[in-house]
């Protein structure tokens, strides 16, 4: 268990930017979730917690009979994928409306280094199974194969908004080897997301940052205009670059 900094609530940073959220955030690989799927033993129902705009409970309603996906931001949850067996709840991860023993599978994704371990630990184990799985996962900095952009990256990120990042993302930057995680642990594995992204569509992921959100609170502009012109210089408005987002995966089971 680490004896590290620990959050001592879920915290809202992201209703201010909810319609960007659902635009420009990447999904998630689909290898993904069939490695968490072949650890779970019933398909019956699962916990989406942070869901944000519902890109993991989506997807979860293909393999589950019924999702439940839970956010603190009523904001993220107005712009959430609907879908007949997914069920929105506005609650926090570390007190739920949830009966005990309901769940198969429970899941936070990008969200995790924002709760409350400690209550989260045990709010998963009363309302999970027994050998109920409990997977998070995250994407750290994301990279590109054009070394300029990722010059821009690299600047942005460190130099711009370093700053202005909360303390829990350290959480991130560590490949979550440093959070609490108690449930029985199970084998992990890395993956990730691969895609192309035209410059309008690079600017609006990082606009979602909570660190931009946080320069625009404390200095009331974007830091994002202060790369803007070495971006045109280098990246025609129709081009497409690819990029890789890194995931890391923690995933166990609940033993009661």
């Amino acid at each position: 268990m680490s004896s590290g900094y620990l959050c001592t609530m879920s915290k809202d940073l992201f209703s201010t930017a909810s319609e960007d959220y659902a635009k420009y955030r990447p999904n998630y690989p689909q290898e993904l979730f069939d490695y968490i799927l072949q650890f779970v033993h019933e398909k019956t129902h699962a916990w989406d917690c942070a869901t944000g705009n519902g890109q993991a409970a989506k997807v979860l309603a293909e393999h589950f009979e019924k999702v439940e996906a839970s956010d603190i931001s009523a904001a993220q949850l107005t712009m959430a994928d609907q879908k007949q067996n997914i069920q929105y709840h506005l609650s926090p991860a570390e007190h739920t409306p949830f009966s005990n023993d309901q769940f198969d599978l429970i899941t936070v994704a990008q969200a995790y280094h924002w709760l409350n371990w400690k209550d989260f630990y045990k709010e998963a184990t009363k309302v999970g199974k027994e050998n109920a799985v409990v997977a998070v996962w995250t994407y750290n900095l994301f990279s590109s194969e054009d070394h300029e952009v990722n010059k821009i990256i690299h600047h942005f990120y460190k130099d711009v908004t370093g700053p202005y990042w909360d303390a829990e993302r350290k959480y991130v930057e560590q490949g979550y080897k440093t959070v609490e995680f108690e449930f029985e642990h199970l084998p992990s594995k890395d993956f990730s997301i691969e895609l192309h992204l035209l410059k309008e569509q690079f600017k609006g992921y990082l606009s979602t940052w909570s660190g931009v959100k946080s320069y625009i609170r404390k200095v009331g502009s974007s830091p994002i205009a202060l790369v803007e012109n070495h971006l045109d210089k280098i990246w025609s408005d129709t081009e497409q670059k690819p990029f890789r987002f890194p995931i890391v995966l923690r995933i166990g089971r609940i033993r009661k």
